[in-house]
């Protein structure tokens, strides 16, 4: 393991540093959009807005290089904490950065490119949020996976960020 891991590390670096800002890759030959659905479910707040923000930064990057976006959010686990306005479900000290996601998730639903931004509903209960506290933002689907499934049917790329 101990011998695979730099080899892993530089490939993957190598992989990074092969593209720049004055090379960056082309879409084939008629491709002028892409679609991708995000699974979304860090619960940590500092990480899922660096993720969001990334995620926003790949849209305009697709969209300067000429690419029409369809993204698709879907939240799920404890990501689920930050599509809904009830702040006692979150702790003090993370609720700043709780209201940063929510303005990024605004922002994003709104951005050209975004088709949807969707919330699963199995592990609300279990988190004890509410439906009706969710941002209007934000659609409520009966289970993220399946959602998932079928974006995927329809052409979309899977991303774990």
């Amino acid at each position: 393991m101990k011998v695979l891991l730099p080899f892993t590390l530089a490939l993957l670096l190598t992989g990074c540093a092969s593209v720049t800002a004055n090379d960056p890759p082309r879409p084939q030959a008629g491709a002028n959009e892409v679609r991708v659905a995000f699974d979304v479910t860090d619960g940590n707040p500092k990480a899922l807005l660096v993720k969001l923000s990334t995620i926003d930064l790949t849209r305009k990057q697709l969209i300067e290089r000429g690419i029409e976006p369809r993204i698709v959010l879907a939240f799920r686990g404890d990501a689920s904490y930050f599509t809904q306005s009830d702040m006692s479900l979150i702790k003090d000290a993370d609720r700043e950065d709780a209201a940063k996601i929510q303005a990024k998730i605004r922002e994003l639903s709104a951005a050209t490119g975004v088709a949807a931004v969707e919330q699963c509903t199995i592990p609300l209960a279990s988190r004890k949020i509410k439906p009706a506290n969710l941002m209007g933002e934000v659609k409520l689907v009966p289970n993220a996976w399946i959602s998932l499934i079928e974006y995927q049917q329809k052409g979309y790329s899977y991303i774990v960020p």
